[in-house]
């Protein structure tokens, strides 16, 4: 066994078939207390007045803050959730005002599109209108020009046939016949 300069050991002393450890110089006696069965009732004693003192300390003030920042954070945690809803609400009505005015936009879009195309439409009727009143003007003058030349060409063609029947006649028959007679014959086969 170890033993510690300045400290006597003693022998374990028997008592009834019992060994007890000895006690050391210096150091008190018995066992720890605790453990101490002679001690149990001041312990349990005082361990009901420190269990009753630290719950009153917890019903009294600990208890009340921790309820309080509870309640706090929980109506704060509402408010947010209520704002939250509100934010909602209003975005919701900003897209729904977005989508109809988007929707307005593209139905006056579409209107001036179609008014356009309907005038556009229109511009060109009327301009084909005016060409065609145009074009059967000149082409009535056209036709008035052709009437006439063909008037005077069919005038004329008289006068040439009964030339180139003369000439013909003269070729042919190495004589000449007068212009009245050419002239009746001329008629005649018209």
């Amino acid at each position: 066994m170890f033993v510690t300069p300045g400290y006597a050991e003693e022998a374990p002393a028997s008592v009834g078939g019992e060994t007890h450890a000895g006690v050391e110089a210096g150091n008190g006696g018995g066992s720890f207390p605790p453990f101490d069965p002679s001690t149990f009732p001041s312990q349990l004693l005082w361990l009901a007045i420190t269990f009753g003192l630290f719950y009153l300390i917890l019903q009294r003030a600990v208890l009340p803050r921790i309820g309080g920042i509870l309640e706090v954070r929980s109506e704060r945690i509402r408010q947010d959730l209520d704002q939250a809803g509100r934010l909602k609400e209003e975005a919701d009505a900003a897209v729904a005002a977005y989508e109809q005015a988007l929707a307005e936009a593209r139905a006056n879009a579409n209107a001036i599109g179609q008014d356009a195309r309907d005038s556009a439409k229109l511009d060109a009727e009327a301009e084909r209108k005016r060409v065609e009143t145009n074009l059967d003007k000149k082409l009535a003058e056209a036709e008035a020009r052709i009437s006439l030349i063909k008037s005077a060409a069919m005038k004329e063609v008289g006068t040439i046939a009964e030339n180139t029947a003369a000439a013909i006649v003269q070729q042919l028959v190495n004589g000449k016949m007068d212009k009245a007679t050419i002239a009746a014959a001329v008629k005649a086969a018209r």
